[in-house]
């Protein structure tokens, strides 16, 4: 299963001798690397539990910590804007691994501004090749690589692939795990694959911008109010044209996360005469969700289970 509770806190958790020890920066990283870890790795977990990953800043303990650490696995692809100067803070005779665990997944690019305070520079270079030389203003890399199956294989092995590197003496122990974690994987892509591809309605409109590899890989086209960022303000002509789209095509629900404020998706849903509903981009567990022992397997299934309702 995957730990959950209390997310391996930054301000509770501590540096343990005689063991790897791995910092996160974000939920989605932190759950992938407990179950790959096992007992053999203590995993720490930068970002608080119910807090939203764009808004966020490491403190001077997460300076101390990482750099005692043997790995820092972070998202990259623009997710952390932090991470530059934050490995730049670290102790001069640090030892640490830094990974972005997002390598290797073909990356979207998404017009408007994206929130993630990465702009001018991005950390992942993967990210700018990607995104190839458009105007770096309009086009930004969608960093939300997570929020499908199908990437988060690409990044569990990649987790695995660094804790072999860095503690080679319990790679059987990491083989093993990850196998059974891209089991797991596998059967949520393949039940996303088989349910979605018997809808017959496949435009969804989010709050924010954070579903395009879902919709990529599993055929579905999403339409945001807001962009990348969940902080972006959404023009009076974006809600009229989003109105117009919702009753066009027939949009039954608006969705929205449970992170951000959803009053820009209830006034959508209101103008527009629909419901909103939870489309959650696993970003972070809410205490009620850690207290309740989700993880990233049941919140995707609910999300599953949300737009198999919408698209009815």
């Amino acid at each position: 299963m995957l730990s959950a509770c209390g997310q391996g806190n930054s301000e509770s958790a501590k540096i343990e001798e005689g063991k790897v020890n791995v910092i996160t920066s974000f939920y989605p990283v932190y759950a992938f690397t407990t179950a790959i870890g096992g007992e053999d790795a203590n995993v720490i977990n930068l970002l608080p539990t119910g807090v939203e990953p764009h808004d966020w800043t490491p403190k001077s303990q997460d300076i101390v910590n990482t750099s005692k650490a043997q790995l820092f696995l972070y998202n990259g692809a623009g997710l952390e804007g932090w991470v530059p100067n934050f490995l730049k803070s670290l102790n001069s005779d640090t030892q640490v691994k830094s990974v972005a665990v997002s390598d290797g997944v073909s990356l979207l690019t998404a017009e408007g501004d994206d929130g993630h305070n990465h702009g001018e520079e991005h950390e992942d270079e993967h990210a700018e090749e990607e995104a190839g030389t458009e105007d770096v203003a309009d086009h930004h890399v969608d960093p939300h690589t997570w929020v499908s199956p199908k990437s988060a294989m690409v990044m569990a092995e990649n987790i695995k692939n660094s804790l072999v590197e860095v503690d080679p003496d319990h790679q059987d122990g990491y083989e093993q795990r990850y196998e059974e974690l891209r089991t797991k994987l596998e059967a949520l892509d393949q039940r996303f694959t088989d349910e979605l591809s018997k809808v017959s309605n496949k435009e969804i409109v989010v709050s924010h911008q954070a579903f395009g590899y879902l919709a990529r890989d599993y055929g579905l086209t999403q339409h945001a109010i807001m962009g990348l960022s969940p902080d972006a303000e959404p023009t009076g002509q974006d809600i009229v044209n989003l109105s117009k789209l919702v009753k066009e095509e027939g949009i039954k629900y608006i969705f929205f996360e449970e992170l951000v404020s959803d009053k820009l998706a209830k006034t959508l849903a209101g103008e527009a005469g629909v419901e909103t509903m939870v489309l959650n981009p696993v970003e972070g567990l809410t205490k009620e969700q850690a207290a309740n022992g989700d993880d990233y397997f049941t919140l995707m299934e609910k999300n599953l289970q949300n737009l198999l309702i919408a698209l009815k």
